[in-house]
């Protein structure tokens, strides 16, 4: 009897903690659009045409079965999902454009990095200008990220390159610096364009690889993580770093 009662109290707790986190993630959601419409005063229209051209298309292709007013309620929720696709993806662009160019950005954006088995390693090598060298192993093999001046991030790719080789033999490494330069890849398209890398290694494979690499010296210390603040004061960090 006791165990029955305690089982019921774990679900209710259970039961209150879920809608809790709902309550919470409404909030943020709620607070995320205050924030940018605020700042982008084209998101509201842009929205209610979605769902309106939506609907009203759902409507006139209705009307060739006169049943238009089946077709309009899922016209409506359709639209709906539209406006908010299109309200998640402005914040995005929004957030990616006030962190290009800030030190630890793509250290963020890598560690948001979603599906695979990616296992991210910040800030493998830098420089007291506060390049960083940022070292990802998932199914492609080895992504070396690199983020600052061009002319000194190559330098430190071909250095953690060729220390890395020693380690993963055969494995693919592939070098990226993040940047709006000729050849290079924007902030915003960089978990895109890492997700689009080749499989050339098994899971297996990449757990095997990261207890190599663990033994490996990190000789860069690490940045702090996500993109720093504009005007914030970098002496500390500075100090901390150090050339390989």
């Amino acid at each position: 009897m006791a165990g029955k009662q305690d089982d019921k109290a774990a679900a209710k707790e259970a039961a209150r903690a879920k809608r809790a986190e709902s309550r919470a993630r409404r909030s943020q959601i709620f607070e995320a659009f205050k924030m940018q419409r605020r700042e982008d005063k084209a998101l509201v229209p842009l929205m209610v045409a979605v769902l309106v051209g939506v609907a009203a298309v759902a409507f006139l292709v209705g009307l060739i079965w006169d049943m238009q007013w089946l077709f309009l309620g899922p016209g409506v929720v359709l639209g709906a999902l539209g406006a908010v696709l299109l309200f998640g993806r402005r914040v995005s662009r929004s957030v990616y454009s006030k962190a290009d160019g800030q030190p630890g950005a793509a250290g963020w954006a890598l560690d948001n990095l979603r599906g695979g088995s990616w296992r991210v390693t910040q800030a493998v090598a830098g420089t007291t200008q506060l390049d960083a060298v940022h070292r990802v192993l998932g199914l492609p093999g080895v992504v070396l990220v690199g983020e600052g001046a061009p002319h000194r991030v190559k330098s430190l790719l071909a250095q953690e390159k060729k220390r890395l080789s020693r380690v993963v033999g055969s494995t693919p490494i592939y070098d990226i610096i993040v940047g709006n330069g000729e050849g290079e890849v924007p902030l915003r398209k960089l978990q895109q364009h890492m997700t689009k890398l080749p499989r050339n290694i098994s899971r297996a494979e990449v757990d095997r690889l990261e207890k190599g690499m663990a033994a490996l010296a990190n000789r860069g210390a690490a940045l702090p993580k996500g993109p720093l603040p504009q005007g914030a004061k970098m002496r500390n960090v500075q100090r901390t770093l150090r050339r390989r």
